[in-house]
């Protein structure tokens, strides 16, 4: 159950992203820590404890507002806390899915597809999703990509840095992102690239001890795995393993700042 101090923060913030009904919801505290205790262990909703309430309440409410974006929303509410944009880094990270997230409904309109609507694909790490993420100075996640498994990174660097609240002074990536146009498309936004060239490509100059601070973004997925819902993918809809990587990163922002 979440504590009284985290709540007093939580609170305020779900009711202003939440959708309002004519009769709001009863128990929204206890709602909100079920779907927080069964995304931090990974459990099914049925194992969720009866301290929590139904666990159809939290399901429903989870799924219905993954659908309405509702944590994503809630993730960018977080974020006025202040975006750090001395450096931006870019990464994803390959998430296996668990058998049991392949069993979303076809879409009538491309049933071929579904498995790319869903962002789910197989690459040689066997059958998942690729996450990205955009991360300011303090590695913190601003904001989220979803693509199948077998997708590269590189054709989300562009719309994700289009999410953040201005331009950062540099934009940090892995060889993963070595192009020349999205170099030139750093440049254009008055940036600066620090991403080292592929081993096959010609020396390009970036400054290392820029890129050395690429750790924060990955010390960001660290704790966003220390979820198990993140670390495997049980959803079987994009819509709803988007809200678990946005609900989990908005509590990583209201973590207290190391100093």
């Amino acid at each position: 159950m979440l504590t009284d101090e985290q709540w007093a923060v939580l609170e305020p913030l779900v009711e202003a992203c939440r959708p309002h009904a004519k009769v709001p919801p009863s128990n929204l505290r206890r709602t909100i820590s079920a779907i927080i205790w069964r995304h931090t262990n990974g459990a099914k909703w049925r194992a969720v404890p009866e301290e929590f309430g139904p666990w159809w309440m939290a399901a429903q409410t989870f799924i219905r507002w993954s659908r309405l974006g509702v944590w994503e929303r809630l993730l960018a509410m977080v974020q006025a806390r202040g975006v750090e944009l001395g450096m931006a880094f870019l990464d994803g990270t390959s998430i296996r899915a668990h058998q049991k997230a392949a069993g979303a409904a076809k879409k009538p309109a491309a049933p071929p597809q579904r498995g790319a609507g869903e962002a789910l694909g197989r690459s040689r790490g066997g059958y998942g999703t690729k996450a990205c993420v955009i991360a300011d100075a303090a590695g913190r996640a601003v904001a989220f990509a979803l693509a199948p498994g077998q997708a590269h990174e590189l054709p989300h660097a562009i719309p994700l840095l289009a999410r953040l609240p201005g331009v950062p002074v540099w934009v940090v990536a892995d060889r993963g992102y070595s192009s020349h146009a999205f170099r030139e498309h750093v440049w254009d936004l008055g940036a600066r690239p620090a991403i080292p060239p592929k081993v096959n490509e010609a020396p390009v100059a970036y400054p290392a001890p820029i890129y050395a601070n690429r750790n924060r973004v990955e010390r960001l997925w660290a704790r966003l795995k220390e979820w198990r819902a993140v670390a495997t993918r049980y959803e079987k809809t994009a819509a709803s393993f988007l809200g678990v990587l946005c609900l989990a990163a908005a509590l990583d922002w209201l973590k207290p700042r190391r100093t």
